[in-house]
């Protein structure tokens, strides 16, 4: 490499541009994958102008951020382990590291099988005597070999990871046929929870919380049921608002009485609650309901968990209003044959839109999607469940080839700048129609700008908060995710090689090429941000 000598002038002249220049980190993904979660750096300027931009209020908060995650399941990690140790690693790193990667910090797993497993199953498939019911609880082999391995992997990576734990079937020996026939149900499928062994379901949750804990696994959170108005999954329980309210009065006190602190999140189905009338407002009848009654535990019932399967995501705004000081979290979105989910071009608008920002801009503090990985033939999966559904990652038959889909960049997109613990901040300004953005300011105190253009206009934007001011530039049907570092002015960074070409130096942990002037950087020979 031919070493290229920079005039003392020259640097002085970077020197003194650094003093003024504010740093900033961006990333951005396109339909056409030109650009892919591609990291640069912009500069910015010491400024109180907000004219004719995006205005950030960080005064102005909402609710705080959890983070932003995928789920984890027997087949994400069956598909996983077939990967090299190393590639396996490098991805993990990629995803989940807050350092060195995107820094997603949640993860969803299931309680007992679901239509991702092995096999149906239960935790506890043979009724013990009456004295001691649970007798025959144990972990089955997709979590003890292929679950527990990879979330053990990926805390060494991130240990911040919150897990929320949901079941898709009780033991078929709890379930009845309905409440007014309460003659066995022997079946994965359909089905009611016995209210006999609402006390022995409730400590089914507590062994399972208990077991991972043993693993050194916590388990953050619970709902009670996955989709409890879907009685036609490959294993499933049905549970209107009224048994489920029944229910979580046994499990909240099991859990406090085992002196642990998991949270739980009723619901946990679609906006249109399966277009039940009875349902409707599921959880708010839960929280009507517990208004008047005292129960130990109580406290544990923080929110409601939604999946965006049916109906409009305004149910969000409608369940906040009634009962503001619960939290909402958003816990499964899928892409597959149905909604063309490899095409990234739609399916990017759709899942940054709907699934990422929609989710926060009316009050989620967590957006969690499906499958981490699947194969190429979708799978491996259960008759009975999705036969149709990929995964946010699809990897080849050689188990060393993969290919990222809309679900990987929409979570990436939010994970890689909103840090857990960010509470979501007022914007004003400018604004244009097929443009959906959310604002965060992090723990740390930097700001965050996630930003989805759905139009075929490239957009010059910049973004103020009243002290720096910001220039982004969006491609057309693209996603950036802006970070900023408001609180000092920053060296451009330190040089770390040349060649014939440019001058490399870094920012923010970045390799990037010297501004050719303020705003403009080239990497890997294109230009990538233009003023």
């Amino acid at each position: 490499m031919t070493r290229r000598i920079i005039a003392l002038p020259t640097l002085l002249m970077l020197a003194v541009t650094a003093i003024q220049a504010q740093r900033a980190a961006l990333y951005t993904t396109d339909g056409t994958r030109t650009y892919s979660l591609t990291q640069t750096a912009v500069t910015g300027e010491k400024s109180d102008n907000t004219r004719s931009a995006i205005v950030l209020k960080p005064q102005e908060q909402y609710q705080s951020i959890d983070g932003f995650g995928f789920a984890i399941t027997y087949s994400s990690c069956y598909n996983l382990l077939k990967m090299s140790d190393e590639a396996r690693h490098a991805l993990l790193v990629k995803t989940y590291s807050p350092t060195e990667g995107y820094g997603v910090s949640y993860a969803r797993i299931s309680l007992g099988c679901n239509d991702f497993s092995s096999t149906e199953y239960s935790l506890c498939d043979e009724k013990g005597p009456d004295d001691d019911l649970l007798k025959n609880f144990r972990l089955y082999t997709d979590e003890t070999q292929y679950v527990i391995p990879v979330l053990k992997e990926i805390l060494a990576i991130n240990p911040q990871l919150k897990i929320i734990a949901a079941p898709w079937t009780s033991p078929r020996w709890m379930k009845i046929k309905s409440m007014d026939n309460r003659t066995l149900h022997n079946s994965w499928t359909d089905g009611h929870l016995n209210p006999t062994y609402y006390k022995a379901y409730a400590e089914y949750f507590v062994k399972f919380i208990q077991a991972f804990r043993q693993e050194g696994i916590n388990i953050y959170a619970v709902s009670p049921q996955n989709e409890p108005l879907n009685p036609g999954n490959c294993a499933s329980l049905y549970m209107p608002w009224n048994e489920q309210a029944g229910f979580v009065q046994q499990l909240a006190p099991a859990i406090r009485k085992a002196g642990l602190s998991t949270k739980i999140y009723l619901f946990d189905h679609n906006y249109n609650y399966d277009g039940k009338e009875s349902e409707q407002q599921y959880p708010a009848k839960i929280y009507k309901v517990y208004e008047n009654k005292e129960f130990e535990g109580k406290e544990l019932v923080v929110g409601a968990a939604y999946h965006n399967y049916g109906g409009n995501s305004n149910e969000l705004n409608v369940i906040h209003d009634l009962y503001p000081d619960k939290e909402l979290i958003f816990t499964e979105a899928s892409i597959g044959t149905w909604n063309n989910g490899r095409n990234l071009d739609t399916s990017l608008a759709d899942n940054m839109v709907n699934v990422a920002l929609n989710t926060v801009l009316k009050h989620c503090k967590a957006a969690i999607v499906w499958n981490f990985m699947l194969d190429m033939q979708r799978g491996p999966n259960l008759d009975g469940g999705c036969q149709t559904c990929y995964g946010a990652i699809d990897i080849a038959n050689d188990y060393k080839s993969y290919t990222f889909n809309s679900h990987y960049y929409a979570i990436c997109h939010m994970a890689a700048v909103v840090r857990p613990g960010a509470v979501r901040i007022a914007t004003s300004g400018w604004w244009f129609d097929g443009v959906t953005y959310a604002a965060f300011r992090n723990p740390d105190g930097t700001l965050a700008l996630v930003l989805y253009n759905s139009t075929n206009k490239e957009l010059n934007i910049h973004v103020a908060d009243g002290t720096n001011r910001y220039p982004l530039y969006v491609p057309t049907r693209a996603a950036v995710s802006l970070l900023m570092n408001t609180d000092q002015a920053a060296s451009i960074g330190s040089i770390v090689g040349s060649d014939d070409a440019r001058t490399y130096y870094t920012l923010q942990g970045m390799k990037v090429d010297a501004p050719q002037q303020p705003g403009i950087y080239i990497r890997q020979g294109r230009k990538e941000f233009i003023q």
